[in-house]
């Protein structure tokens, strides 16, 4: 569900970009990487690796302690 907005935001500009013609697909282009670029949408980009390394170390940690805890009440007999 969260990769929605972003594909439906590819679909419209691949529509737009291709009813408008080469030059406007290239001032399209030209906009977004100028933006993909920017010193604030690199923070933003930062700020999502950061948060989903975080995210990823916690729940690497929550399933580590699972299977510890399965294994450790199968190894006592516990089912």
């Amino acid at each position: 569900m969260k990769k929605l907005p972003l594909v439906i935001g590819l679909g419209v500009g691949y529509v737009l970009g291709t009813r408008a013609g080469r030059g406007q697909y290239e001032k399209i282009k030209s906009v977004t990487t100028t933006v993909w670029q920017s010193r604030p949408m690199e923070g933003l980009r930062t700020k999502a690796d950061e948060t989903v390394g975080e995210m990823t170390r916690m729940q690497a940690t929550k399933l580590t302690d699972q299977v510890a805890d399965l294994v450790k009440g199968k190894i006592n007999g516990n089912r």
